[in-house]
């Protein structure tokens, strides 16, 4: 029997208790989630009930986002968060009829992120065999940025890693915090491999503290200090002051697509759970397509 007494919001909250208690989703997930269901809220009638949300409601809330001038790509957002929501509470016996699934979501643009150009990661890394070897935090900073473009991992990933989650020996990391959930295994280049042994020879004794990059306090480092931190080695080597995280994440799917890696391979070391994530992720520019062609088609130079 659908409880037609449940609320729109009393829905939120238990799906959002759900979503932190059951799937163990980031508090910082939870948050966006909470604002989604609440910018819909305030869009519904007052106190309705769960089972009494339309389409046409929330087709009306989209129109009343596009009408503002909001982004294709926050309106898709919202509309995802509510699609499960829908879809729990469909699952769970909360309403009868999903009306949300059926709508269509906003057409997003096909937007890339700029990948770091090759010259500037050169840039970035030259200080890698230089300046004071001995000192620990110049040696966990240059270990963090050739993990973050050696093994294309995301700076929340990076900073959750524990000491546990590197195999030395088998120049492997596991990456059990992913977007999702999802665990995976990266290979980790002889470069990074290096960086990362010398950071582990200085870094301070800490038995209390499993994070593989820790801050002077001896805490986990953060992923505002990772962001500041590259600003800062960036100003140093003379790169790209807009360099990245998630630019370096680009470069590495970028170039391991130039390489001629499979996509699916990308897709598993990126941790996309869709294949049209990395798709839309990874691009070659017109040049190295041209050049690619001359080379492998055998009708192009007819």
């Amino acid at each position: 029997m659908i409880p037609s007494t449940l609320t729109f919001q009393q829905a939120c909250a238990r799906y959002l208790r759900q979503l932190a208690e059951v799937q163990r989703y980031s508090p910082h997930t939870i948050a966006a989630y909470r604002r989604d269901f609440a910018a819909l809220g305030r869009h519904l009638p007052e106190g309705v009930t769960l089972d009494r949300v339309e389409r046409s409601m929330v087709e009306g809330w989209l129109l009343a986002m596009h009408a503002r001038g909001l982004a294709a790509t926050t309106m898709a957002r919202r509309l995802s968060a509510v699609r499960a929501l829908f879809d729990w509470a469909e699952q769970e016996g909360l309403i009868a009829h999903n009306v949300v699934s059926a709508i269509p979501m906003p057409k997003l643009p096909q937007r890339l992120p700029r990948a770091v150009a090759p010259e500037e990661r050169r840039k970035l890394f030259a200080g890698a065999e230089g300046r004071a070897p001995d000192d620990p935090w110049r040696a966990r900073d240059l270990a963090l940025v050739a993990l973050l473009y050696g093994c294309g991992v995301r700076i929340s990933e990076a900073v959750a890693l524990d000491l546990t989650d590197l195999d030395a020996g088998a120049r492997l990391l596991r990456i059990v915090r992913g977007k999702g959930g999802k665990a995976r295994q990266v290979p980790i280049p002889s470069g990074a491999m290096r960086l990362l042994c010398r950071w582990l020879d200085l870094r301070p004794l800490l038995p209390a503290q499993p994070a593989l990059f820790v801050n002077r306090r001896g805490g986990r480092i953060s992923s505002r200090s990772v962001q500041r931190m590259m600003k800062r080695l960036a100003a140093e080597q003379g790169a790209d002051a807009a360099v990245t995280p998630h630019r370096l994440r680009h470069a590495f799917a970028t170039d391991l697509l130039a390489g001629g890696a499979d996509l699916r391979a990308i897709q598993e070391l990126l941790g996309h759970q869709s294949l049209a994530t990395t798709e839309r992720y990874t691009h070659l520019d017109i040049g190295r397509l041209q050049e690619l062609y001359r080379r492998t088609h055998p009708r192009a130079g007819d």
